[in-house]
């Protein structure tokens, strides 16, 4: 397919990981972000291996398939990690339809801890109060069988914290994707600063941190409003993004 299909899609993703750069969720060349753009999920556009997320433009993503064994023998072809873990999950998961992976600091932080659940200590830890699956079974890198293992866990929850490794967050649309990804690091680190003083937490009860979770749910569009913002900043500021 010609590079100018699904444009508005790429604009989007490649909207994604320049913030995720700006930001400090990146890991270099490393992480991977992907978002399917046919009904069953199984055709996404990913960044190809070797790419700063800095310099991600829209027209760099590649449109594969997941089903696709000879994806790896294109000269722009995705990380190996990418390929296994975001097809594994397009596959299995077609609600799915974006998909960010990364090693961002506080939620690999927290996903190190022998007891990685987020307590709601504050609004940003009650937002994923019960929405966040966590992996216990890491087993190497995500190629093969580990991908296939990692890609059934979600189990409808927008938050998989992968226990040794980092996060994965899943959403219907780039926009609650990021959304996600920068307020679940946003929560992380506010818990592990908080355990840093080592003081006694102020936990609140599962009665409010629900009620505080729904609030958020029903915000009205929130995600879409702060995705929106951001790319007119980078329309501002990194308007090549588009290119």
């Amino acid at each position: 397919m010609d590079k100018l299909d699904h444009w508005q899609a790429r604009v989007d993703l490649a909207c994604a990981f320049r913030w995720a750069a700006r930001l400090g969720l990146h890991e270099a060349i490393a992480n991977h972000f992907s978002l399917a753009v046919s009904a069953d999920g199984r055709q996404f556009l990913i960044n190809p291996y070797g790419k700063h997320f800095s310099e991600i433009r829209a027209s760099d993503l590649i449109l594969v398939d997941a089903d696709d064994p000879s994806t790896l023998d294109r000269p722009d072809a995705p990380d190996i990690t990418a390929w296994a873990l975001h097809g594994a999950l397009h596959r299995n998961q077609p609600r799915a339809r974006c998909v960010l992976h990364t090693h961002s600091k506080y939620a690999t932080a927290l996903a190190c801890l022998a007891d990685s659940r987020l307590p709601p200590i504050e609004q940003n830890c009650m937002r994923f109060f019960e929405r966040v699956a966590i992996d216990e079974g890491f087993d190497g890198m995500g190629l093969g069988d580990e991908a296939e293992r990692v890609s059934r866990l979600l189990d409808g929850k927008p938050v998989l914290l992968m226990g040794n490794h980092g996060v994965m967050v899943a959403a219907t649309s780039v926009a609650q994707a990021f959304d996600d990804l920068y307020y679940f690091e946003r929560a992380c680190e506010t818990y592990m600063t908080a355990l840093a003083t080592g003081r006694p937490l102020r936990i609140a009860s599962d009665e409010v941190a629900r009620k505080t979770a729904r609030q958020w749910l029903e915000y009205p569009d929130f995600a879409e409003k702060h995705f929106a913002a951001l790319r007119r900043m980078l329309d501002r500021e990194e308007v090549e993004y588009r290119l």
